[in-house]
């Protein structure tokens, strides 16, 4: 059996994703896999429950049937931080070691989600104590958002050493394409750091659906109901001027528009745009004619309690925090793995072999 512990160097940079998506090719490649995200750090109670998002998804998408509590052994909500701090913790190296060796049983690979290099240092289980612990190879997805990201991942190679098994330099945004492959990859490689892939920035995977930001705010749907699933890319305040609106708004497709409930105009100016949803603030039903606009176009239009400033912050924030839950989201995912994915090299590193006859591509 072989573990592969997924990790980051930031926040927000696809480690869901790609338990995902690594874990269906390994699937179709015949591999039975097991899944563990051995810390978790966002949780939420259900029934007085505390539980973890992301083990529970990949749960789902994965359609393993182990049980969740040892798929997600180690709950840091905030009373169980207070307890550490207080010096009444638990043993949580004991139970994420027990909860392996029991959900590892019979499993070719088992697919370990983690956090940041640094996540878990309170409790002693950190990426490098982690991996060290569950003898785990380490895959760290790094998100680009300039050059010295080199620099973190570097930082990564020495703290992890040997076990780490490569890197994907994920999030690259087209202009800076060329430049990753030709000057940052070869780097990376004369520094004995593997990249097994580059990717491209995808707004389409960084996307909410329409009802998702509804429901983040308690909103209520007025109209076009059967579009809630469309998905949206971009947030844009509309607090301008009607002169200005229709151009500011032609330059981000796929969006969301947060306006007030009394601004007509410029809510007719974004429904002449590629706009997914209207977001109207202050509690302020819209007028008629708006309304009967965006049911004709099938723009949704939500109403919400919230000014406009906090309902952009809220908004924003969810955004931060997408959920790699939409089918199609994982489906196209998938697909960009198959075709930008070295699995050869993750499978050598490893020291695996497919046991199916899914076949590997790697054009970049």
């Amino acid at each position: 059996m072989k573990a592969l512990y997924i990790v980051s160097q930031a926040k927000a940079a696809g480690k869901s994703a790609f338990c995902a998506g690594l874990g269906k090719r390994f699937q179709q490649d015949g591999l039975t896999i097991g899944y563990m995200k051995p810390l978790s750090t966002e949780v939420r109670r259900i029934a007085g429950q505390v539980v973890a998002e992301d083990a529970e998804l990949i749960r789902r998408l994965l359609n393993v049937s182990d049980p969740l509590d040892l798929m997600a052994p180690v709950l840091m909500d905030s009373s169980n931080v207070e307890a550490v701090l207080r010096g009444m913790g638990k043993d949580y190296r004991k139970d994420l070691k027990a909860a392996f060796n029991q959900i590892s049983q019979g499993k070719d690979v088992m697919v370990l989600e983690g956090g940041d290099l640094d996540e878990g240092s309170l409790i002693d289980l950190s990426a490098t104590e982690v991996a060290e612990l569950l003898s785990a190879h380490v895959l760290l997805i790094a998100k680009y958002d300039s050059d010295l990201v080199v620099d973190s991942i570097l930082a990564a190679k020495k703290r992890l050493g040997d076990r780490l098994v490569g890197c994907v330099l994920n999030m690259v945004p087209s202009s800076q394409m060329s430049f990753v492959q030709e000057v940052i990859v070869p780097f990376l490689e004369k520094k004995c750091v593997p990249v097994l892939g580059v990717l491209a920035n995808e707004p389409m995977l960084l996307s909410v659906s329409v009802m998702e930001l509804a429901n983040s705010l308690g909103g209520e749907i007025l109209c076009a109901e059967s579009h809630v699933d469309e998905l949206v890319e971009n947030v844009m305040v509309g607090a301008m001027s009607v002169e200005s609106a229709l151009r500011f708004f032609r330059s981000k497709p796929n969006k969301v528009v947060i306006t007030g409930g009394d601004r007509p105009d410029i809510q007719l100016a974004a429904l002449e745009t590629s706009t997914k949803c209207i977001i109207l603030t202050g509690n302020l039903q819209p007028s008629p004619i708006v309304l009967s606009r965006a049911s004709e176009l099938g723009v949704p239009m939500v109403l919400v309690k919230q000014d406009t400033m906090t309902a952009m912050q809220v908004v924003e924030e969810f955004f931060d925090k997408a959920r790699f839950q939409l089918r199609k989201k994982h489906v196209r995912f998938e697909a960009i793995l198959a075709e930008k994915f070295n699995f050869a090299a993750l499978y050598d590193g490893l020291g695996i072999k497919p046991k199916g006859s899914a076949t590997n591509t790697c054009k970049e």
